[in-house]
């Protein structure tokens, strides 16, 4: 009978984690959700790329798909919605069993696919490099970090590996503007 109460115990404990661990995930898409809305603001690149360290970026992120994912959609402010002529990365955030998850449809003509770490802090998703898909003749994404600030404020980091490994570097402080 003590061997069935300890094994009883040890179920209900993994279970728990389970769910503790499942509630991160959602933590994390919630925190994503917040920043729904249209942000604008400096981006800074590193190296930088075509002779201009910064530039402007225009961010709109919206929750889509009955609350089950959130698109995050960046342009460079000023420039027409004119994907053939300029960039206009599209990313999907959404939860995969209990991991917050990122699919980057890159301009570079490929698909990477990261996962959140839980937030120490509550503000910071940092999401890993899982897997990617299509051309890399041209590098990829390897990594993102989103910092909530406050309502009106967030950050953006963004690390592109490029041809020989060289990795670049790309910040943006954004200022909600709707």
């Amino acid at each position: 009978m003590k061997s069935v109460r300890s094994s009883l115990c040890l179920v209900v404990l993994a279970l728990s984690t389970v769910v503790f661990a499942q509630s991160d995930g959602q933590k994390s898409f919630d925190k994503m959700k917040t920043l729904a809305g249209e942000w604008e603001g400096q981006v800074t690149m590193n190296p930088p790329m075509n002779g201009s360290g910064e530039a402007k970026v225009h961010v709109t992120l919206r929750v889509t798909s009955r609350g089950n994912a959130i698109v995050h959609e960046m342009q460079e402010s000023g420039t027409p919605l004119d994907a053939t002529k300029y960039d206009h990365p599209i990313t999907m955030f959404y939860l995969d069993a209990d991991h917050l998850t990122l699919l980057h449809y890159c301009d570079a003509g490929n698909r990477p696919r990261m996962t959140a770490k839980p937030s120490i802090d509550g503000k910071t998703l940092d999401f890993d490099f899982v897997d990617v898909t299509g051309n890399l003749q041209h590098g990829h994404m390897q990594h993102s970090t989103f910092t909530v600030i406050d309502t009106d404020h967030h950050a953006e980091d963004w690390t592109f590996l490029m041809p020989g490994d060289k990795l670049m570097h790309a910040h943006m402080e954004l200022k909600r503007v709707n």
